[in-house]
């Protein structure tokens, strides 16, 4: 009976200095908004300008690109013969332009006495404005086809990080018909969810400290990034399904999103992250 009764008496104990331990080292929460979110960036798709035959792509699923860099290739062989073709045509119109330049300088002045009719006169005129109007659209011409001769090479437009590769060396592909999808690296932002009851105690501005659920190695801590609130929605909206639970799915919320400053390549497009804003700064 005595031992019953020690044993008793010290899980009281142990429950006493447990309960006493977790009231003295629970952390005040109460000056602390704690929201959750996804992780968002923006993708693209990158495509040629115009139709051909792939002959190289140079990037590879999670390649890194930066803005500018040669990623595809297409044949080029038919657009480089347009190309050279066109050079031709303003060669021969340029030289129709001074010829009939020449003429029109060199007859026009004996038509005021009529050495030369003015019918035939104004026939080297109209002959010199034909052939100015040809070596016009030559250029141009040669022009757009200079343009579709530099599109058969893909460049990255921004820096960024290849998602997708969608097509491979060999393929026929039409105008726009993607080729990659890339992730651009910058800007990377949080898309959250904050109750009306919230509203009032953040701003446009507001600091904050997002998480990921991954634990740095390192720090044996989950991974801290700083962020900043970047938009808030003006009109509420009902609780989206990917957050819905029975005690919220009918709340009204408003959309906010943070743009994180550090970024770095751990953070993933839908990644799942917890975001801590201060409500104990000066509003």
């Amino acid at each position: 009976m005595k031992k019953k009764i020690l044993a008793l008496v010290l899980i009281l104990l142990i429950a006493g200095l447990c309960a006493y331990f977790y009231i003295t080292n629970k952390k005040d929460t109460s000056n602390e908004l704690t929201l959750y979110g996804n992780i968002e960036i923006r993708q693209v798709d990158l495509s040629f300008q115009v139709a051909g035959l792939v002959s190289k792509l140079l990037k590879e699923e999670g390649d890194t690109v930066k803005k500018g860099e040669l990623i595809a290739v297409m044949d080029e062989s038919d657009y480089n013969a347009n190309y050279k073709k066109a050079e031709a045509e303003v060669e021969r119109t340029l030289a129709n332009q001074k010829d009939a330049a020449d003429k029109y300088k060199r007859y026009a002045p004996l038509g005021d006495d009529d050495t030369v009719s003015k019918q035939e006169v104004e026939s080297l005129y109209n002959t010199q404005n034909r052939a100015n109007a040809d070596y016009n659209a030559a250029v141009a011409n040669r022009d757009y086809l200079n343009n579709q001769l530099k599109y058969t090479k893909l460049y990255a437009p921004e820096d960024g990080i290849i998602m997708v590769r969608v097509q491979e060396p060999g393929s026929n592909v039409s105008k726009g018909q993607p080729v990659y999808t890339m992730a651009k690296t910058n800007p990377v932002w949080v898309r959250a969810y904050v109750n009306e009851t919230d509203l009032g105690n953040i701003k446009y501005g507001d600091e904050v400290a997002v998480y990921t659920d991954t634990i740095n190695p390192k720090t044996g801590k989950k991974r801290e990034y700083k962020g900043q609130i970047g938009y808030i929605s003006p009109v509420a909206e009902f609780t989206p399904k990917t957050v819905q639970s029975t005690d919220t799915r009918t709340n009204l919320v408003y959309r906010i999103r943070v743009y994180i400053y550090d970024i770095d390549e751990y953070l993933r497009q839908g990644m799942p992250v917890t975001i801590k804003v201060s409500l104990t700064k000066e509003k």
